[in-house]
């Protein structure tokens, strides 16, 4: 038997099942054929097989390389496939190593806005509105992400108002309810793999001669959002900025 080969191709086999795995959590998971959890689960499973696919491909290939039994680009293939898994997870998990682990993220700590159309799209299942759990919310927020803060804009309520609604459009949310007399907007916005919910609201108000713009933004299922919610609502606020200049 030639042992490197043998490798090799048992990489190549762990490294397709990953595949195929993979693509059936996130196909399952978007098309709500199954929750979020055996969705994450089969994610788990398959990037510890695409590891496993590398190691062996790796051992295939040294083995190759030592004995020079066969071609060095046959003996990779599935440590490449592997990798290729197992990528998007580690950096996802790495991009939220650090970040405190919650999901309801806000830039009024003290009021944060409220939503209301979105209540009756969210069920017993989803994360709770409340902001009570964690007990110590606010400080873990302030501790993870000190420098979210209200935005100022140097515009009438009105056209501030105007603004904000045509950015959420513009970044592909979906608008749940526009209420100018409220200066409240409410809209969802769909992870791009795994297709998650993460609900945003964004309070606009009155002052003097100025707006101030208030966002908060809740992740439907999951206790930490891996920073993603803070993430959206700095870039959100970012490009507010710049569509004033």
């Amino acid at each position: 038997m030639n042992k490197p080969l043998g490798y090799s191709r048992w990489s190549f086999k762990l490294a397709l099942g990953a595949v195929m795995v993979a693509v059936m959590a996130v196909l399952g998971h978007r098309l709500n054929m199954i929750d979020f959890q055996p969705a994450l689960l089969a994610l788990l499973a398959s990037t510890l097989a695409g590891l496993l696919a590398i190691a062996m491909g790796l051992i295939g290939t040294l083995k190759a390389i030592k004995t020079n039994e066969s071609k060095i680009a046959t003996t990779l293939r599935g440590s490449i496939l592997g990798l290729l898994v197992v990528m998007p997870v580690v950096i996802t998990m790495l991009a939220g190593a650090g970040v405190p682990r919650i999901h309801d993220i806000t830039t009024d700590l003290a009021q944060p806005p409220e939503f209301v159309a979105i209540k009756q799209l969210r069920t017993s299942s989803h994360n709770p509105l409340d902001r009570l759990e964690p007990g110590n919310l606010a400080e873990l927020q302030q501790i993870g992400y000190p420098d979210l803060a209200p935005v100022l804009i140097d515009h009438p309520f009105d056209q501030a108002f105007e603004q904000v609604v045509a950015l959420v459009k513009e970044r592909g949310w979906e608008v749940i309810a526009v209420s100018p007399q409220e200066g409240r907007i409410e809209a969802t916005d769909t992870t791009l793999i795994m297709g998650f919910k993460d609900d945003v609201v964004i309070r606009v108000q009155g002052v003097g001669s100025r707006t101030r713009i208030d966002v908060r933004s809740v992740s439907r299922v999951g206790k930490s959002d891996l920073g993603v919610n803070a993430k959206r609502i700095r870039l959100f606020l970012a490009e507010l900025k710049d569509s004033r200049e």
